[in-house]
């Protein structure tokens, strides 16, 4: 990529893992919270990395970067979770260029969503890029990049039926529920979590399940009260855990913790007890399953769910394709013309200063001369003569590199064009 003028990073990679081939325990290994996402965002900073996104989700972890290697975005990586370089080397994937940027595509489009036609990874996408500007380490390639994403989400969207159905984990979640709950409107149901998926869910459940004996547990409480509040559903404080678990007869886990929050000593419960665990990494303990009358449900689960709508979702993948193949030549398009900008600014910089010597020798050599009209003229002349070069350099990409060592050559344009 160092021709097209972005980057000092030779390349642009997509590194990462997914639920294709890394189960829930290996993605809880390579998971970002917040706060290591800002430390792996300034550590790149320091190293130089002057373009990087980084997101991780329940079914993803991924980073989108320049580097000359792709080894340096993978020790980021494995610096700041607990996973290693075997473990990822074992179930991940790695794209260079053109590849990688397809890749993003079909992710942000929910094409390559452990549910198809996942409409929450694109918001994911928008914050990681502006999480990414605040830190400094976002360049105009990588904002045009997923402003084209985020158009080709919206075009999917609005054009196919991909998006119809369950289209989300916490969807899924609440569709399991309908599904294998009897008289779900009369349990109690307890959310563990108010984050993005927490707040997604309790959404779904009211709209869904009509129940309104819904109670929201967060470690800090005054979140799960804003949600309440919109909801007028009951909140209580994180100690009471244990106490409301025994109340429950679902309990919905969706806390970003690194480690599980829900464990075999905190239930109690002399009645049966359906958990549905939302979180990257596991946030309920395994052996909660030996407990009599527990159920226990994980997101991989809910994920390989499947409803009435999801082959008619699949008959709309060519159309999501194509879309995503029209808005994607667009941006590549855009980006062969950074190969060439630099060169077509020091060529009009070039015809500027040759169009001032002329004009100065005419002012000295013409009585009267106009030099109002000669300004307008030339500057015309030269923005015709600038349009032609640059709309044959957009026009024949095999020999964009032989055409901007021409024009250099020619009018001796002896400032860097390339990085």
């Amino acid at each position: 990529m160092k021709d097209y003028n972005i980057s000092r990073g030779t390349h642009f990679y997509t590194i990462g893992l997914s639920y294709k081939k890394a189960d829930a325990e290996i993605r809880g290994h390579f998971s970002l919270d917040e706060e290591r996402k800002e430390k792996l965002l300034q550590q790149a900073k320091e190293e130089g990395i002057d373009g990087i996104i980084v997101t991780s989700t329940c079914n993803r972890t991924e980073i989108y970067g320049f580097a000359q290697h792709p080894f340096q975005l993978i020790k980021l990586l494995c610096e700041h979770t607990h996973g290693t370089v075997e473990e990822f080397e074992k179930v991940a994937y790695v794209y260079k260029n053109k590849e990688a940027i397809s890749h993003m595509f079909r992710v942000g489009t929910g094409l390559d969503s452990q549910i198809l036609g996942d409409f929450e990874i694109i918001s994911q996408l928008k914050l990681a890029f502006v999480h990414s500007k605040e830190v400094g380490v976002a360049n105009p390639f990588l904002e045009r990049l997923v402003n084209s994403v985020i158009q080709a989400s919206k075009k999917i969207k609005n054009e196919t039926r991909i998006s119809s159905g369950v289209t989300s984990v916490s969807f899924a979640s609440v569709q399991y529920i309908l599904n294998n709950v009897s008289n779900p409107a009369e349990k109690n149901i307890l959310l563990f979590g108010t984050g993005k998926i927490g707040r997604n869910t309790c959404e779904n459940l009211i709209k869904h399940t009509k129940n309104n004996k819904i109670t929201l547990i967060n470690r800090t409480k005054n979140k799960a009260e804003k949600v309440a509040g919109k909801f007028d559903l009951s909140v209580k404080d994180y100690a009471d855990l244990p106490e409301e678990i025994r109340k429950t007869d679902i309990l919905i886990v969706a806390t970003g913790a690194q480690n599980p929050t829900i464990t075999k000593e905190l239930i109690y419960n002399k009645k049966d007890l359906l958990i549905l665990d939302l979180s990257i990494p596991k946030n309920v303990s395994d052996d909660v399953e030996e407990l009599d009358g527990v159920t226990l449900i994980h997101l991989d689960h809910l994920s390989k769910m499947t409803d009435e709508t999801l082959e008619r979702r699949k008959e709309q993948i060519p159309f999501a394709q194509a879309i995503n193949k029209e808005i994607e030549a667009e941006f590549i398009n855009w980006l062969e013309t950074r190969k060439f900008a630099p060169t077509i600014k020091a060529l009009k910089k070039k015809l500027k200063s040759m169009k001032e010597a002329e004009l100065d020798f005419q002012r000295k050599k013409i009585s009267g001369f106009n030099e109002a009209h000669a300004d307008v003229v030339s500057d015309r002349i030269i923005q015709k003569i600038m349009n032609q070069f640059a709309n044959h350099l957009k026009g024949d990409s095999n020999m964009t590199d032989e055409s901007i060592d021409l024009i250099q050559k020619v009018f001796q344009l002896d400032e860097p064009v390339r990085k």
